[in-house]
């Protein structure tokens, strides 16, 4: 019995140590699950992001072209104003003294212009029977020359006088609402260098415009007529939509950074934009209503041969793609569009088979399928390994997020 105890013991150990290495040091097989989706048919679209500024689609600036005090104000901020309706009046005291004096002025000339006349046939009368000289007769014509022309001066300073009398009037010479004055009753106002500016007055309110600035590297893919969505601070919820107007090509550069003005339209019916408001601007440079989409991180998957090794990984022969690629050229060339060549990789089972594709539209989220895949096929995502992985071809959490058809902007 002794002979055996040693061996039992012996044996009972290395027991021990097998089931403690089973147990406890024995790397136990990484579960591997893999992150899937199917294409599908959604909505999809590129854009252009930038910022602008809320501005009515015409203003007028209203000043006045003489000096003068102001006596009287008829509106105010954001009064409603009609074309020819007045505004505000200058002190008229000194230009109806203008007036007055060179009324007198064109009355004196119209006399003397007659005493010239009469004097005139006189003289001629007694020229032709020889009674004066060729000199007196000279003498008489110059003077009812000049008579005539001092009739026409002074009239041309009353009509002067007249004219600027008219300007101590201030009217409006447009249809809309003031935005801004800029003087009050008793403040004196000088047009000596340039003209001053009284009102401010927006045409129409309910047709606005945002002047958005557009990186360079955006530009490119802006177009006329484009469709746009913008929120501002005020509205945070609501979504304003209008088109790009015009891109204006005058660059504008700030902290070496060039953009392009980009005039949108922004119908105001509900009168919720203000002048003066941040526009925060989506471009739609081109979408897609119904294209088969499919998620942008499908294109990022590579596969482990090292983790992977109880599937079985099937690569695109590059060959053979190298060929399509070269026999569509002339396609491309054409102006079929054919989109960009990418690879995703497909689960068939304990099978992994990449593919090679065409997509088009990508908005960093979904990007749109040309060819090479379909509705049926499953594209890998992401490969999850670790102790909380279930098994390949296992059901999805319902928690986890399910991939849409398409995010809408």
């Amino acid at each position: 019995m002794r002979k055996y105890k040693g061996v039992i013991i012996t044996v009972v150990i290395i027991l021990a140590l097998i089931v403690i290495w089973y147990l406890f040091i024995r790397k136990k097989p990484v579960p591997i699950s893999f992150e899937t989706a199917q294409p599908a048919y959604g909505h999809i679209a590129t854009t252009v992001t930038a910022t602008g500024t809320i501005q009515p689609v015409d203003t007028v600036a209203v000043g006045t072209q003489v000096s003068g005090t102001l006596k009287y104000l008829y509106v105010d901020f954001n009064s409603h104003v009609k074309k020819g309706q007045l505004l505000a009046e200058l002190d008229k005291a000194l230009f109806q003294a203008q007036v007055d004096q060179f009324s007198a002025n064109l009355l004196v000339a119209k006399s003397n212009l007659e005493y010239q006349q009469n004097n005139f046939q006189r003289q001629d009368l007694l020229y032709k029977t020889g009674a004066i000289s060729k000199a007196d007769h000279d003498l008489a014509t110059n003077q009812l020359g000049q008579a005539k022309a001092n009739v026409a001066s002074v009239n041309a300073q009353l009509q002067s006088a007249l004219k600027n009398f008219s300007f101590t009037e201030i009217t409006s010479p447009i249809e809309g609402v003031v935005l801004n004055r800029n003087v009050s009753v008793g403040q004196t106002v000088a047009a000596s260098f340039n003209t001053p500016t009284l009102f401010v007055i927006a045409k129409d309110i309910t047709k606005m415009q945002v002047e958005s600035r557009v990186d360079e590297a955006d530009i490119g893919t802006v177009t006329d007529s484009q469709r746009v969505t913008f929120t501002v601070d005020a509205y945070l919820e609501d979504v304003f939509a209008g088109r790009v107007q015009e891109i204006r090509l005058q660059p504008s550069v700030a902290s070496n950074v060039v953009t392009y003005n980009t005039i949108i339209n922004a119908p105001n019916d509900n009168m919720k934009l203000k002048p003066g408001m941040t526009a925060n601007v989506t471009i739609v440079t081109a979408e897609k209503d119904s294209a088969l989409l499919l998620p942008v991180k499908a294109l990022k998957f590579r596969p482990d041969s090292v983790q992977l090794k109880d599937y079985v990984i099937q690569s695109a022969v590059r060959k053979n793609v190298g060929q399509k690629r070269d026999s569509t050229a002339g396609k491309l060339k054409s102006g079929t569009r054919l989109g960009s060549s990418n690879y995703v990789w497909l689960l068939r089972g304990d099978t992994l088979i990449q593919k090679h594709i065409r997509t088009g539209l990508n908005d960093n989220t979904h990007i749109e399928v040309l060819s090479g895949i379909n509705q049926d096929d499953v594209v890998i995502i992401n490969m999850n390994t670790g102790p909380t992985a279930v098994a390949a071809g296992a059901a999805k959490s319902p928690f986890l997020p399910k991939m849409g058809g398409g995010r809408k902007r």
